[in-house]
């Protein structure tokens, strides 16, 4: 492709890998010798079922998923898991209880819908820091009597990850992967169910990516809608309905292309060298502070402040004309926020991070 592309930052839908789009572009019309679009295709279709299984198959290699786990191709966002999680899981014991740390934006969104269907203890909320961190071990105020213990891994909106897997002592884990979800490798026997929405680093929107222990299935509420069942979607193979289709196969795609950069361990060596390049300009200038702790940050979003808001409008939109995009924070964070997720390449987060010293020095 001639087009001039920006580098785009934004926290999601994020930018995809160019080899991937050139394929889509590629078989957009003729999807090998179909003579259709994999957008057009009936979802029962042979050719179109193949697909579908083996873009399952490919996520099961890639992740090292056990064979006790189902993995569900589902719509409605992760938002839609706030709602699913509890409906399946707080049934596993009979006090309808679980636990949630509360440590960002859309951990706290997840936490109040769940109130909706059963006893909700908060085990730690950072909201009056800010959401600055992630809670130590010994933070955690578990419930031994837990149906489930959830938390969102990556938090977009302020840039802070989880970087272990909480000890629950047996609580099954039900955790929210949607902004880190294949950037390094993870365990996924720790944890009870995995949930992601597809636009950060699998895919389009759209799609919806659930990884659930098989026998954590089964004790759905009776009122839960049968869309929102994981044994009954598990299954129908995940078509009760017609599926994401097209954000189906752009996933395969996706996954052949990590898979050309050596898995997850190759993407993990490329976003700790990302996040490195960033947070080390960021250090090392006095203007810029990052809003997240330093034990606690992502190197999926980073997040920070200049020193005044009228320094970060000037800086965003300096940015802009570098072609280096959609870098305004969210409203309850301010600053700027570098979203950086598989697809973005290094060239641009070097230019990024060239264009923060270059600001900073002209900016004193």
């Amino acid at each position: 492709m001639s087009e001039k592309r920006i580098f785009n930052f934004s926290p999601g839908p994020s930018m995809l890998p160019l080899e991937v789009l050139e394929i889509c572009a590629h078989d957009m019309t003729n999807y090998r010798g179909s003579g259709m679009s994999v957008m057009e295709m009936s979802h029962r279709s042979k050719i179109y079922i193949e697909i579908f299984e083996n873009t399952r198959d490919k996520l099961r290699e890639m992740m090292s998923i056990p064979e006790n786990y189902e993995i569900l191709f589902l719509q409605g966002g992760a938002t839609t898991q706030f709602a699913s999680v509890p409906m399946n899981l707080m049934g596993l014991r009979d006090g309808k209880k679980a636990d949630y740390a509360v440590t960002g934006h859309f951990a706290k969104h997840a936490t109040e819908e769940a109130k909706k269907y059963g006893q909700i203890h908060v085990a730690f909320s950072g909201e009056a820091e800010n959401f600055a961190r992630i809670p130590e071990q010994s933070e955690l105020d578990l419930s031994p009597d837990a149906s489930y213990f959830h938390l969102c891994v990556n938090n977009t909106v302020y840039g802070t990850l989880w970087h272990y897997v909480p000890d629950t002592n047996g609580v099954p884990i039900a955790a929210d992967l949607s902004s880190c979800i294949l950037s390094e490798p993870v365990d996924v026997s720790k944890f009870g169910l995995i949930y992601a929405g597809a636009q950060k680093n699998m895919g389009p929107a759209g799609l919806t990516v659930v990884i659930v222990r098989r026998d954590l299935m089964g004790h759905a509420f009776p009122f839960t809608p049968t869309i929102l069942d994981y044994e009954k979607m598990a299954k129908s193979g995940s078509m009760y309905n017609t599926p994401a289709t097209y954000a189906v196969y752009v996933h395969s795609l996706v996954l052949d292309w990590m898979k050309s950069l050596g898995g997850l361990s190759g993407m993990q060596k490329l976003n700790r060298e990302k996040a490195k390049i960033l947070y080390d300009a960021l250090d090392e200038c006095p203007l810029y502070t990052p809003t997240a702790d330093k034990k606690s940050r992502s190197i999926m979003n980073v997040t920070f402040r200049a020193r005044s808001e009228e320094l970060d409008a000037k800086f965003i939109k300096e940015a802009s004309l570098l072609g280096l995009m959609n870098l305004k924070g969210y409203r309850s964070v301010g600053g700027m926020r570098a979203s950086i997720y598989n697809a973005m390449p290094v060239e641009g987060v070097v230019l990024l991070s060239k264009f923060i010293r270059q600001f900073a020095s002209e900016n004193q």
